[in-house]
């Protein structure tokens, strides 16, 4: 039996009627439970009922759906039968979703909402659909598709030769069997099956279970990115081997009030949530009077000498600053961290993309203690994340103990250990390709590595690009920099084999209107707000403000306001929200030609 398995059964057999899962009815608006021992039973259940549905061992099951209890479920009763869990985005068009089928080689596919199910409905080669929600509406002539809750009384109708199969399969798991196939986001061509085995799971909780031991088996995490993402996955897995409980949050449009209802010790997320965080208490800041302003600068200087300069470094606070501190958590910090819905917070993971230094500063001395990481979906997450203490802030953290981190040609980051991909599924070339002779995984990330074994990570080494004046261009540090502003959410540097750097910037549109308002500015639309030349000149005044600690070649010279943002339907973004610089290069090829006309 694999690891993962036998973490359930040992949860179930200690922690028996305590949740292990939580979600949100929304017919109600309570949040239920699922017990360790309740999961463990369903998964076993759901396990039977995939045998009678013909599953066999090897096979690639089809997880399409937004976070849900069910997929959890689907996940471990796979796993009991040697077969292979592949999510896929929600988000995700008919041509993407098709793409996957057809490569995995996918029969069986579990689907979420409504929307899936008729997306689905679309591919071809799935021979049987299972529907998660009980809501959605099956289409009149379609007699093959049945629901999640109707394969129970298959798993019950199981005869012994049936779970004797099954169990059979479960005790043979090894760790060289497949946990899951995760797709890349294909920034820049198709995406490719990643291969996670077993043994790539275990030796990262192992890994977590000493890095993050500050939490435990009381505390309770919320997930609202992806499970189709590997940092989610391996978080909630982690989670769950931890003992924690996990509340799911189905519905991305409502993470604050969710997250306000769970009130977490830890949440993995994603720095862009965390810069918005970041705007909108500067922005409550900046409406205070010259009195308040001056305290809340004072509580967050006390902050940052006790969270950082001391307990950073593994080290007690003075007294004097001990005392302050506390005053100022009961009387600032925790009030802040109530609003937000993170006031019992212990961690919160965040990678993906770059943060900013002063957001990780700032977060730290209001005692959202953040922990920045770095990983790929071929590392199975995390290759370095901050440690408890002695963290270096503008660093991604020290590598885990389990993995071997070099620099190699062209300051490429260069990954080995036990916690790496097996390979691309059914694409050795590309397997051969992702490794150097020595076995080390080729990130396509550039880095460094200073003298205390922090990581430091300056761009994607294809995105780096060069000006025709031959100067080198890291566009990731300007892409984080900007939307730190509170009038712009998104930007794409340009500038490869151009005179100088531009971008193409999409407001905060909320906060420009409002704006507008307050100047006198006539405009209705998106479109006019963009086009207006007085807000064009606020913004260049901001932007200039903000990038002037750079070198002249590394600034933006001119921009353009974008009417709309960059948009996964529009094939601008990739599930992860990453940039596809050659689409927005094609879709907006007009708005870029137009800044570098003389």
């Amino acid at each position: 039996m694999n690891q993962l398995l036998r973490m359930i059964e040992r949860q179930a057999e200690h922690k028996g009627l305590r949740d292990a899962i939580r979600y949100r009815d929304d017919a109600t608006g309570t949040w239920e439970g699922i017990t360790w021992s309740h999961f463990n039973t369903l998964s076993k259940e759901i396990a039977l009922a995939m045998h009678a549905l013909g599953v066999k061992t090897g096979d690639r099951i089809g997880l399409f759906s937004p976070n849900m209890p069910e997929m959890l479920i689907t996940d471990f009763a796979a796993m009991r039968n040697r077969a292979i869990p592949v999510p896929i985005y929600s988000t995700l068009e008919v041509k993407e979703v098709q793409y996957i089928i057809d490569d995995a080689g996918i029969e069986l596919l579990f689907v979420g909402a409504q929307e899936h199910y008729e997306r689905a409905r679309k591919l071809s080669g799935v021979r049987r659909i299972v529907v998660y929600d009980r809501t959605v509406k099956l289409a009149t002539d379609d007699h093959d598709t049945i629901y999640f809750h109707g394969l129970y009384p298959l798993g019950h109708a199981a005869d012994a030769a049936a779970r004797d199969e099954v169990a059979k399969r479960t005790a043979e798991g090894a760790p060289t069997d497949l946990a899951c196939l995760i797709y890349t986001s294909g920034t820049t061509g198709d995406p490719k099956g990643v291969m996670l085995p077993h043994s790539c799971f275990d030796s990262q909780m192992e890994s977590h279970l000493r890095r993050l031991s500050m939490l435990s088996d009381g505390d309770l995490a919320f997930s609202f990115l992806p499970l189709s993402h590997v940092f989610e996955r391996g978080w909630v897995y982690f989670c769950l081997t931890r003992g924690m409980t996990v509340a799911l949050n189905r519905n991305p449009r409502d993470v604050m009030r969710n997250l306000r209802e769970v009130n977490p010790n830890a949440m993995s997320n994603v720095p862009r949530f965390w810069e918005k965080v970041y705007i909108a208490i500067n922005d409550k800041i900046k409406a205070m009077n010259w009195a308040k302003k001056l305290f809340v600068k004072y509580a967050e200087l006390v902050g940052r000498i006790r969270n950082i300069r001391y307990l950073g470094s593994g080290r007690q606070a003075p007294m004097l600053i001990e005392q302050q501190y506390r005053f100022l958590e009961k009387a600032v910090f925790r009030q802040l961290r109530r609003v937000i819905g993170v006031e019992r917070g212990k961690l919160f993971p965040t990678a993906g993309a770059k943060i900013s230094d002063d957001i990780v500063r700032f977060l730290q001395s209001v005692g959202i203690n953040i922990c920045v990481g770095y990983g790929l979906s071929e590392t199975t997450a995390t290759v370095s994340c901050f440690p408890p203490t002695g963290y270096k802030i503008g660093s991604i953290g020290l590598p885990l103990e389990s993995v071997s981190v070099k620099i190699g040609d062209n300051n490429e980051i260069l990954v080995k250990g036990p916690t790496v991909t097996s390979g691309y599924y059914r694409n050795p070339e590309a397997t051969a390709a992702a490794f150097t002779p020595d076995g080390y995984f080729r990130t396509g990330d550039a880095g460094s590595i200073d003298a205390q074994g922090n990581l430091y990570i300056t761009d994607r080494i294809k995105d780096l690009f060069k000006t025709s004046n031959g100067k080198y261009i890291a566009p990731q540090q300007l892409e984080t920099l900007l939307p730190t502003d509170r009038y712009i959410e998104q930007v794409a540097i340009i500038g490869d084999q151009r005179k100088f750097v531009s971008a193409l910037v999409v407001p905060n549109f909320d906060n420009l209107r409002q704006y507008a308002e307050e100047e006198g500015i006539q405009a209705t639309t998106d479109a006019d707000l963009a086009g207006s030349e007085l807000i064009h000149q606020m913004i260049s005044q901001r932007i200039d403000r903000m990038q002037e600690h750079l070198a002249s070649y590394q600034q933006v010279k001119r921009f353009t306001l974008l009417s709309r943002p960059f948009s996964v339907e529009n094939g601008e973004l990739t599930n992860t929200l990453k940039l596809r610089r050659a689409v927005v290069n094609k879709n907006f090829r007009r708005e870029i030609e137009e800044m570098y006309k003389e």
